[in-house]
């Protein structure tokens, strides 16, 4: 997933970051959203979101 479908699927900044713990300026600072935080979204979304593997990879 790109940080523009979480931030979309949450309908803001502030929100994805609730939902996350995390506070919004930690999301402000992802240009991609960590692996662990995708993989944790796909969970907190039950698959609405999903982990893209290939961004994953791009990002090692």
């Amino acid at each position: 997933m790109t940080k523009q479908e979480a931030i979309n699927h949450f309908g803001s900044a502030k929100s994805l970051a609730e939902a996350l713990g995390v506070k919004p300026q930690a999301v402000s600072q992802w240009s991609q959203i960590p692996a662990r935080r995708q993989y944790e979204l796909e969970r907190l979304t039950n698959g609405g979101l999903k982990v893209d593997e290939e961004l994953i990879g791009s990002a090692a």
